[in-house]
């Protein structure tokens, strides 16, 4: 079994789905006792939210890929970074590293051409959201389009990540809104709605709709596991 490096903290509300994800998915594969073999750098979130909103990536990527080559260091034979916002200094991870990076938007588009989607909404962080990191990848390199709630709805999307999801609150009036957006985005042809906050699962999930989702971090913790257990 090789090593499965985790660059989380950001926040570790979710790195704690991770952990539990990929040592169900070891356990679910081999029986028994078996449980992951993993290496966990987690980082203090509130440092990096910091320099997120004064625009500082740079920085921002630099402190992650010396936590990454710490991880390499110690062992890990991959890397997940357990966020979706975060792939926006996935480059300048890779480029300190010789071990893979196993990108989320990768795995997550993965899953959505096997089940035959084309067309997907998007939720996230304003960054994910707004930004070309995340939907570039998936239209340029899968050939899948992607739509974004509209602006106040992204507001109200990015609000309730880090003023509730990452502080570990679970409100019942921001689950409904979720659900409202989640919605619009489906009228507006969306087959699919991408989770793409690893937070945003500890909000809503399948039961609460029948409009697919498609939970970023689980889908991320299995890209882990198959890797790990590829001979």
């Amino acid at each position: 079994m090789k090593t499965i490096g985790l660059l989380g903290g950001m926040s570790w509300e979710s790195t704690l789905n991770y952990y539990k994800a990929i040592n169900q998915g070891v356990k679910a594969a081999l029986g028994g006792l078996n449980s992951a073999e993993i290496l966990l750098y987690s980082v203090n979130f509130d440092h990096i939210e910091k320099l997120q909103r004064a625009g500082e990536w740079q920085k921002v990527g630099d402190m992650l890929a010396k936590s990454a080559q710490d991880l390499e260091a110690a062992g890990a034979h991959c890397l997940l970074i357990c966020t979706n916002t975060m792939h926006k200094v996935a480059h300048q991870i890779e480029e300190n590293i010789s071990i893979p990076l196993l990108h989320i938007a990768d795995a997550t588009a993965a899953q959505l051409i096997q089940d035959d989607i084309s067309r997907v909404g998007l939720l996230g962080t304003a960054f994910t959201m707004e930004q070309g990191f995340y939907k570039n990848r998936l239209t340029e390199r899968f050939g899948i389009d992607v739509i974004v709630p509209n602006q106040e709805d992204r507001d109200c999307v990015h609000s309730v990540i880090y003023n509730e999801l990452c502080l570990g609150e679970i409100n019942l009036e921001s689950k409904e809104r979720y659900l409202a957006i989640i919605n619009k985005l489906h009228r507006q042809g969306a087959q699919a709605i991408i989770l793409g906050c690893t937070e945003i699962a500890l909000l809503v999930s399948q039961n609460d709709t029948e409009i697919p989702l498609y939970d970023t971090t689980t889908i991320h913790a299995d890209a882990a596991v198959k890797f790990a257990l590829k001979n």
